[in-house]
């Protein structure tokens, strides 16, 4: 009894503390000094039209001193083809900085009738976008005109744009990096980083590239510089006495024009830094997940009540269909029989008509519905235990990949379940084959899907997409599948065979009963329409959204 009790209070206390942290171990606050060197880092860059992610690197970008070096990423990163890697960007804690230059790169040709246009130009027409990543967070998209500044947290920040005069792609060449940070309370000049907001600017800098010698840096002061600009705009003006960030009026000032996206063109970059007290580390993701309320709760709420006025009406109406037949079958049942009706030896109808056949096997395959019924088995566990884990914050949007390995293991780790599901129904259906049932339910839906996740990363290969999965992956989901799941499914099904059989509350006739010719609205293509119209009436808004967030 103390040892239950003591065990009771453990668990009490570790589900407190779960209760008041969001995050799990593992993923903990980074805290920093002033003056700490912060990482920028670079993700893939990912397009809403061809939905094929690529390599940053991919296009003529600054690099490093020593070249790009990948991050250590997780089987769940490297499935949603994320490619992290580190950037030449410097950023130091609550040190502002102001038209840091980068490096100046040459982007390519110019774009000219008949000529196939560089790969930025083909970029920026395919709208694709940046996503840099600091202290494990995303980088928000500040969108600026001459009478609104839009921020949105999804989807990162676009490499350029095309101009609705020229129609001519420009490349964003200089970019306000915007860090909000939070005094931590636990510890003493220590700060943590809880927005990064990037602005994206066009600037077309009249410049002579520098010598290759080192006389212009000051790396003790974080400056460099790699080329002299002539026709300095404010922020970039190293004789101005005072200093300035970069912004929208600067850059779209008379005599100022944008960069196009080819030849020689200079990076710069701003670095500001803004204390927000009211931001928490805890709280800094929330406003991705709302996605700034982008799309307002009214809609949800709508949609919702859509979804629940539907299943209502439906559930109503199947209710009083089923009540209806079944109160005059029970009448029917209950009523004593006259002479006349003994005589003319009634007919069987209603539920009796059918007992008889509800639980009979299928006529077609028995195996494949034993299968199936594994299979769905499985991944009904893993969809409710992913669910569970996701609402107790341990597959938190910080962790990268938590959730796309979470299910993928789980998915593993349920294989018992699916070969015990299917040998127990493969014995009542008195199916003689249980080897190959077993090897069906081990191999058949995690084949498919392999087979087109393979079809996929070739498409993936061919493009020079990052979605291409490594060789080193592909070994592990290989692992993963022979070595675990399947070892698991004949596992389990072997405790199936030894269970007995289930057993019906009704007995099964030999012999089937002969089904009546059915009018055409009774048919299985007009069935299969309204049957599955319905459903999808209730979740075909919150479906959207869901989707939309994906793409």
């Amino acid at each position: 009894m103390k040892v239950e009790v003591t065990s009771l209070a453990a668990a009490f206390f570790l589900l407190e503390d779960v209760a008041h942290g969001f995050y799990l171990p593992g993923v903990n606050p980074k805290s920093f000094a002033e003056g700490d060197v912060v990482k920028l880092k670079v993700n893939k860059m990912t397009s809403p039209k061809t939905l094929l992610p690529v390599d940053y690197y991919k296009l003529p970008f600054c690099q490093p001193e020593n070249g790009p070096k990948m991050d250590n990423e997780n089987l769940g990163e490297f499935l949603a083809g994320d490619r992290i890697e580190t950037s030449p960007y410097r950023l130091q804690m609550k040190k502002d900085m102001f038209c840091e230059q980068l490096c100046v790169s040459n982007v390519g040709r110019g774009e000219q009738r008949g000529v196939s246009p560089n790969k930025v130009v083909r970029a920026i027409r395919k709208n694709y976008h940046n996503n840099w990543i600091t202290d494990n967070l995303s980088a928000a998209s500040k969108v600026e005109d001459d009478t609104t500044i839009t921020t949105r947290y999804w989807q990162g920040f676009p490499v350029g744009f095309v101009a609705s005069d020229t129609k001519k792609a420009y490349i964003h060449n200089h970019v306000n990096i915007e860090l909000m940070y939070h005094a931590v309370e636990t510890e003493v000049d220590k700060y943590r980083i809880v927005r990064f907001t990037v602005e994206p600017f066009s600037i077309k800098h009249d410049f002579e590239p520098s010598d290759d010698d080192d006389d212009n840096n000051n790396k003790e002061e974080g400056t460099f510089t790699v080329a002299k600009i002539n026709n300095p705009i404010a922020s970039c003006n190293p004789k101005s006495k005072k200093k300035v960030h970069t912004d929208y009026n600067m850059v779209t000032s008379d005599g100022r024009e944008p960069q196009l996206a080819s030849g020689k063109v200079l990076f710069t970059y701003d670095v500001s830094w803004i204390e927000n007290k009211e931001l928490h580390w805890a709280s800094r993701w929330d406003i991705y997940l709302s996605m700034d309320n982008a799309i307002p709760a009214k809609v949800h709420w709508l949609s919702i009540a859509n979804s629940l006025v539907i299943v209502f009406v439906l559930s109503a109406m199947i209710a009083a269909i089923l009540v209806r037949n079944l109160r005059r079958d029970f009448a029917r049942y209950n009523k004593l029989a006259t002479d006349e009706e003994k005589a003319e030896d009634l007919e069987e109808f209603g539920w009796k008509l059918v007992h008889a056949d509800v639980f009979r096997p299928p006529s077609f395959s028995p195996l494949l519905l034993a299968v199936a019924c594994g299979t769905g088995a499985q991944i009904l566990c893993m969809s409710f235990l992913t669910i569970i884990f996701s609402s107790m914050g341990f597959l938190s949007p910080a962790n990268r990949g938590a959730l796309l390995m979470a299910e993928l293991l789980l998915y593993v780790m349920m294989g018992g379940i699916a070969g015990y599901v299917t040998a127990r129904l493969y014995k009542t259906f008195k199916g003689k084959s249980w080897q190959r049932a077993t090897t069906l339910t081990a191999l058949g839906f995690p084949g498919v899907a392999f087979a087109l996740f393979f079809l996929m990363d070739l498409l993936a290969v061919t493009q020079g997409s990052t979605d291409a999965v490594p060789f080193t992956t592909m070994v592990v989901l290989l692992v993963l599948w022979f070595g675990i799941s399947t070892p698991l499914v004949f596992f389990g099904a072997y405790f199936g065979y030894k269970q007995d059989a289930i057993e019906f509350p009704v007995n099964t006739s030999s012999i089937p009963r002969q089904i009546p010719d059915q009018p055409w609205f009774m048919g299985i293509p007009f069935t299969l329409a309204i049957g599955g119209i319905l459903p999808f009436g209730a979740c075909f808004v919150e479906l959207y959204f869901i989707l939309a967030s994906v793409w």
